[in-house]
Formats: structure tokens, C-alpha cells, sequence
């Protein structure tokens, strides 16, 4: 049986729409043992993250930063349940505390869309995931990735009776993705390469809407679908389809999925900002970790087929204590882009580490 209370061992506007889509993030990760946040080895996080009162658990909500608030503009997808951390940080006050008044910005559309609104300076910053944006940022966008909000979102998923189990049951079958740049197609076939599976000559990939990725394997016109929350997370809860594996599998269980991503001109112009920005949401995903179902009400409005019980479920199930900054975060993004290499979606002459070293910014130090 699957446990949905969020246990990750066990599950196997606010204004216009713009026509748009994405952001990039950073953090170092970091584990709570009894009631305090300690950063993992080899990572440095900020002594003023260690000593904020949002980093423990009896955490009390922030004081607004006094004096005007600086006016910032965020896009980000409102319909994204495993967001909370964005909300939280608004309406918990995690921006005012750092001088920030935040309009958000529910941006859909392309990532290059996105990336190029951020380049310009239409945006100040967005949120995205890593395995959709480090393509199109090869292209040499001025955006800068600066801080990290959790992982775990994507899971691949199979038909409890269909005698998959493992993923190199998959050579030879098909596997339902909603197109050939999502970040679950792209981790997966990482995942694949790495057992033994050629993602471009043993699997065939068929393109559905996301929401029809189910009903497409269940029709037979696919073995296997692979997608993000709360899409998977909703298809688990009868019975009927098991988790394969997800971006907690193996290696991955510490490593970042969602990144903040902020203009070139801004790093230049106004660091304070960037940082500002950064910090807010390093501690609303501290406040996240220990309040998951406060954090989940503040993202409700904005989901219609997910209830505030489930939101609170997947906050729990998602890694917002792995939120990585700095060196650590800068290291991730290179692992990504050598990933990327081996699935053939980067260019082979890319140096991971220069290139890493390229899109990041280290904003807290």
C-alpha cells in the first residue's frame, strides 16, 4: 500500500496573466535534528540563516522590515501544488522581512519565453525547474540562478499489474510524457541511461496533455508515464498505478528540483534585492518544513483539483529541507548539466563547471 501522509520513504495574481513561463533558484541543503537547522557536510550556510528564528520549530512569523518596501515582480505558475514555499513567503511576511513587496506574476508559456522576460527586465525573478531551464540557458540568457527550493516533484508510474518493475523492465516499451522537453522526460531518461537503457533507442516516448498522460497507458497506447506533482501524486491514491521511481531515486534523494532564477541587471544593479530575495525564500522553506499545512493554505487559492489536506501532504512528501545555496547548489547545477550531456540534450563540447559557474550567482555570501 502507498502512504499518502507525505512520508517519502513510503510514497515509492495576484495579478495578470503574462504570456510566459519559468525562473531558476538556489540553496544549500540543509537537515533539522531536534528542532534546529545544521547544514550538511560541505555546504556553508549563512550564520544569519542558522540564527533566524524561522529556523526552528517553535518559529515565530517575521517582523516586516521597516521603512519602504522595494516593489518586486515574481512569475511563477499558480497551478504548480508543489510551490508552497512562494505563498508562504508572501503572506508570512518572509518577503516584508527583507524590505520586499512581491507582486506575483502567474506566467504561462514557453521557458525561453520566460528566460527572455527575466533577460530584459520585465520580470525581476521567476521560479522553474532545473531539468526544464538549463537548455535554454546554454543559449546564454542574462539570468542568473541564485537560490533552490526543494526536490521531489517528478515520479514515473506504471500499472500496479503490469509486471514492471524496474526501470529496465522499460526497454522495448513506451512511456507517455506531455512533451519532449519536460523535465520529467529529461529525468527519466537520465535515470534510464544510468540503468543500463538507452532513452533515445530503447524507449519510445509518446506525447500526450499532462492530464491524459493516465488515461493514455490506460487505454494501452503506452506503458509507463512520467510527470510531475500533483498530477502523479493524484494518480497513485487508488491503487491502481505504483510509483517506478521518482527524483528522490538513488543519488538524487539530496538533490534540488525547483531553482530561483533573477535578472542579470538585477545581480548588477541591486544585489541587495537579489539577496533579499533569496533569504526570503530559504526561510519560507524552513517554515515550509515545519509548517506544512500553514504553508499549503497559503497556496490553496490557487489549486482547484487538489485539497488543502493533499497540498499539506505533498509539502511534507517534497524535500523543502534540501533547498541548496551557494558552492553546493553551484555543484548541482553542474551534476545536472552532465546528466544532460550523457542524454544527449546539452551539447557535448558544454563544460559542466564553466557553465555552472556562468548561470550562478552567489548572492549570500
Amino acid at each position: 500500500m502507498v502512504d499518502f501522509t507525505g512520508n517519502p520513504k513510503q510514497l515509492g495574481t495576484r495579478r495578470l496573466f503574462l504570456a510566459g513561463a519559468g525562473a531558476l533558484g538556489l540553496a544549500a541543503p540543509a537537515s533539522v535534528v531536534a528542532g534546529r537547522v545544521l547544514a550538511r557536510p560541505g555546504t556553508n550556510l549563512p550564520q544569519d540563516f542558522l540564527n533566524a528564528p524561522i529556523c526552528r520549530v517553535a518559529a515565530e512569523l517575521p517582523a516586516p522590515a521597516s521603512g519602504p518596501l522595494k516593489k518586486v515582480s515574481f512569475a511563477w505558475n499558480a497551478t504548480a501544488a508543489c510551490l508552497p514555499t512562494i505563498t508562504a513567503a508572501k503572506d508570512k511576511g518572509f518577503f516584508a522581512k527583507h524590505g520586499l513587496d512581491v507582486d506575483l506574476i502567474n506566467y504561462s508559456g514557453s521557458t525561453d519565453q520566460l528566460l527572455e522576460t527575466l533577460a530584459t527586465g520585465k520580470a525581476d525573478a521567476a521560479v522553474g525547474m532545473a531539468l526544464r531551464w538549463l537548455k535554454p540557458l546554454e543559449q546564454g540568457f542574462d539570468v542568473k540562478i541564485v537560490a533552490s527550493l526543494h526536490g521531489g516533484c517528478m515520479r514515473l508510474l506504471v500499472p500496479a499489474a503490469s509486471g514492471i518493475t524496474d526501470l529496465r523492465s522499460l526497454k522495448g516499451k513506451s512511456i507517455a510524457v506531455s512533451d519532449m522537453n519536460s523535465p520529467a522526460k529529461n529525468f527519466f531518461a537520465i535515470l534510464l541511461k544510468k540503468a543500463g537503457v538507452d532513452p533515445d533507442q530503447d524507449v519510445d516516448y509518446k506525447i500526450y496533455p499532462a492530464p491524459l498522460l493516465r488515461a493514455a497507458v490506460e487505454k494501452g497506447e503506452a506503458h509507463a508515464c512520467a510527470d510531475g506533482d500533483p498530477n502523479t501524486y493524484v494518480w497513485l491514491k487508488d491503487g491502481k498505478f505504483t510509483e517506478l521511481a521518482s527524483n528522490l531515486t538513488g543519488e538524487y534523494a539530496h538533490r534540488t528540483c525547483c531553482i530561483i532564477g533573477v535578472s542579470g541587471r538585477l545581480i548588477r544593479e541591486d544585489r541587495k534585492t537579489a539577496a533579499g530575495i533569496a533569504r526570503a525564500l530559504v526561510e519560507a522553506s524552513e517554515y515550509t518544513v515545519h509548517h506544512p499545512a500553514e504553508s499549503a493554505a497559503t497556496l490553496a487559492p490557487f489549486i482547484t483539483n487538489v485539497s488543502v489536506e493533499e497540498l499539506a501532504a505533498l509539502a511534507r512528501y517534497h524535500t523543502h529541507h534540501e533547498h541548496p545555496i551557494g558552492a553546493d547548489l553551484k555543484r548541482q547545477l553542474a551534476l545536472y548539466a552532465e546528466d544532460l550531456k550523457l542524454v544527449r540534450v546539452m551539447k557535448p563540447s558544454t563544460d559542466p563547471a564553466k557553465y555552472a559557474d556562468r548561470i550562478f550567482a552567489d548572492v549570500l555570501s
